[in-house]
């Protein structure tokens, strides 16, 4: 019956986290949940996000708390068969929306780089056939809404003020370090300044763009490799981590009596948890292991 009841969970539980899922999705399509301000908003019609930053609604932390709530006591049940020790763990759920708040900025942030690296292609090319660096970001952002036909996509956005900004006779360097403080990524930041002291010292506009362009791309392509490459070894992780659990389930359906002095006895407690802390630890590594900074 407890493994009936358990099963049933499960099934809720990936149920929920499927219909959470599109909602949030949906969410973030419609409404800009980031309320980052501009480092300079004298002529911006928008105000964009500050990328370190995301501002949860209400229903997101309640969805993300529940889920977390329903996992822990779920997995607190497999370990200890004890509803007690359910209700005792499940109030960690809070901390889960700041958890899954950085997974949701880094990977923003991952989109906007990506993003980012066609911009400065486009830029490149707009430059060697001879436009203006303020000409060059117009075409750009023609040149994105090619590959991006969301409006809202982030370095759109970014592009649309930058250009509104320019036609108001706005500082194209304090537009470009208004973009780099805001986006929080190190090859934004060194484009910015690079155009800047460029600008100032009167250099080859065209083959710094050039050098940068191709400095830049390389390293987001190194990125890339390394993500592509990860992937089977993120998919590994992931089954591994979830073996643990399956092994206990099975044996808890299919040797039940064998079982029970794990989960009635204090010494038997006492190794749960420590078999939990070793999972911990072990995820904390793996991670920590397929995270590579480049």
């Amino acid at each position: 019956m407890k493994i009936l009841l358990l099963a049933i969970g499960a099934n809720l539980l990936a149920w929920a986290l499927y219909y959470s899922t599109k909602y949030i999705k949906k969410n973030e399509k419609i409404v800009v949940k980031e309320r980052g301000e501009s480092h300079n908003t004298q002529a911006s019609q928008e105000i964009l996000p500050k990328y370190d930053n995301y501002i949860m609604d209400k229903k997101e932390k309640i969805i993300y708390t529940v889920l977390a709530a329903l996992s822990l006591s779920i997995l607190a049940y497999i370990f200890y068969h004890s509803i007690t020790i359910s209700c005792i763990v499940s109030p960690l759920a809070l901390f889960y929306p700041e958890i899954r708040k950085k997974d949701i900025i880094a990977k923003r942030k991952k989109k906007l780089n990506l993003q980012f690296k066609e911009a400065l292609l486009s830029l490149s090319s707009s430059l060697y056939a001879g436009k203006s660096l303020e000409a060059a970001f117009k075409q750009v952002l023609k040149d994105l809404e090619l590959l991006f036909p969301d409006p809202q996509t982030d370095i759109i956005r970014e592009f649309t003020q930058m250009v509104k900004r320019i036609d108001m006779n706005e500082n194209l360097e304090d537009v470009l370090n208004d973009f780099a403080y805001r986006s929080g990524l190190e090859d934004i930041e060194n484009f910015a300044s690079v155009i800047v002291i460029s600008k100032r010292n009167g250099g080859n506009l065209i083959e710094v763009v050039k050098n940068t362009t191709n400095i830049i791309g390389d390293k987001l392509q190194i990125k890339q490799e390394i993500d592509t490459i990860l992937a089977q070894r993120r998919f590994d992780q992931k089954v591994l981590n979830i073996m643990p659990v399956t092994m206990i389930l099975l044996l808890t359906w299919s040797t039940g009596d064998y079982m029970k002095p794990v989960f009635n006895t204090l010494g038997g407690r006492v190794v749960m948890t420590g078999a939990v802390l070793l999972l911990v630890i072990a995820l904390y590594i793996s991670k920590r292991i397929i995270d590579i900074e480049v």
